[in-house]
């Protein structure tokens, strides 16, 4: 007995795009967002009161559409709500927050399109009040229509800094300087790739004409190295390409160094069984691409499950040839914005220097559990060192705890999920929603849009 045919889990573009396609083809959908509305990260929509933050012209019309075709499906949303996992007997288990308790919802089949999350390098002092990701600043202005105030520093790596500066400077405050330790002006061609991806090129150009029009100090090539406190202020340390050091001072700094795809502890895609759904998973959380890859790889999820469902051929070739258009432009841009310094080696930092917020960490902890070998295995680090243990349940540290681990024994094949492993439930749970004999089935009282 089934309570849907499929739940979706994610309301952002991979998500959207997934269960208006399923609806459109005629089956029972639920989708499921930890958040009130649709949107997600990348079109995270304004609190009541707020005004909206500018889009490039082609994120607006992408949002559009995507939000236009939804609303005129017959899909079921649970809002703020988080996806658990799927346990053994197959039951989706979701922590319903609007009722306070643990809800499962059995489905023939499960899309999970829960986005990237960031990467940031460990620098000494990125634990300081004052230090946040330059994502998470970006979704609090799209959230309050407002900028961060005092003097805000963007650094590391990545276009996203680039955006996030027109943003801030759009809305009354441009940022100090942007720290970028690639230097993607340079003239050798490589932005010649970007020529075919017209939407990707004019989103860019409008940006940097964002930072031109403001004279936002771009320092390419250019690394923050070091936080400290400095009275009521952050003192920054940057390292230019040619060895200079400097010293700003500054109220907060945005830190950013790229995205990855957020799949901490997710079940891994299978096929269906009797007893089993068929899951999948969509978008950034699979491959992380960007938004326009992430609607497409929605629909091609969706092309998946309706294959699966109703047994018939799978019509995903057209997603899949826009996918690879997507991963080629992400290809030209990563080449760009390659550190000129190469990656840097976590192991050289100094031996104080916090991996691990959440647990507080540090680098000579991890060196100490491997004993210069680095020959343990991820849950080894995990239960005798406490990486990854903490409240983010790895999505800052694993990454970095891995690639120290590495880096002390070449050759090691340890890779973020050997920390994290796949298990449910996927965050931490409030005790409170596990009262009771078991979850609470299927509520149909789940709303209607």
């Amino acid at each position: 007995m089934f309570d849907r045919d499929v739940v979706v889990v994610g309301g952002g573009p991979a998500g959207i795009a997934a269960a208006t396609a399923l609806s459109q083809r005629g089956f029972d959908v639920e989708l499921v967002d930890q958040r009130a509305q649709l949107g997600g990260a990348i079109y995270r929509q304004p609190i009541a009161g707020a005004r909206p933050v500018k889009q490039s012209r082609f994120a607006a019309r992408r949002w559009q559409h995507l939000h236009a075709a939804i609303q005129h499906a017959a899909v079921t949303y649970r809002f703020s709500s988080v996806f658990v996992g799927v346990d053994g007997h197959g039951n989706t288990l979701i922590e319903d927050r609007n009722q306070g308790r643990l809800v499962s919802v059995r489905a023939r089949a499960v899309v999970i399109a829960v986005g990237a999350v960031e990467k940031v390098i460990p620098r000494p002092g990125w634990d300081l009040p004052g230090v946040v990701t330059a994502g998470g600043l970006q979704v609090m202005m799209k959230e309050t229509g407002t900028a961060p105030q005092g003097r805000v520093l963007l650094a590391g790596n990545g276009p996203l800094l680039i955006a996030v500066a027109a943003q801030m400077a759009a809305l009354g405050n441009a940022p100090v300087a942007i720290i970028e330790s690639g230097n993607p002006m340079a003239i050798n061609g490589n932005g010649l790739g970007l020529l075919p991806h017209a939407e990707l090129l004019a989103d860019a150009l409008g940006y940097l004409s964002g930072i031109v029009r403001h004279r936002i100090s771009w320092r390419r090539g250019t690394e923050l190295i070091a936080l400290d406190r400095a009275g009521s202020q952050l003192a920054a340390e940057l390292r230019h390409a040619d060895g200079r050091r400097e010293t700003l001072l500054i109220d907060q700094v945005a830190l950013h160094d790229g995205i990855r795809s957020n799949n901490f502890g997710l079940p891994a895609d299978q096929a269906g069984t009797t007893t089993m759904p068929f899951i999948t998973r969509a978008g950034d959380c699979r491959e992380a691409l960007g938004a326009i890859a992430s609607q497409l790889d929605g629909m091609r999820a969706a092309a998946d499950v309706a294959a699966y469902l109703s047994r018939k051929p799978n019509d995903a070739a057209a997603s899949l040839d826009g996918i690879a258009r997507q991963r080629a432009a992400q290809a030209v841009l990563a080449t760009m914005f390659a550190p000129i310094a190469g990656p840097p080696r976590l192991t050289a930092l100094p031996d104080e220097t916090i991996v691990c917020r959440c647990e507080r960490r540090r680098l000579q902890d991890l060196k100490l559990l491997l004993g210069g070998t680095g020959a343990l295995s991820g849950r080894e680090i995990k239960h005798n060192g406490r990486f990854t243990m903490g409240a983010c349940q790895g999505r800052f540290c694993a990454d970095n705890s891995a690639r120290i681990a590495c880096e002390l024994n070449p050759g090691s094949p340890l890779v973020a999920s050997d920390l994290t492993g796949s298990r449910w439930p996927v965050r931490p749970l409030p005790i409170s929603a596990l009262l009771g004999d078991e979850p609470a089935h299927h509520d149909q009282s789940a709303r209607d849009q």
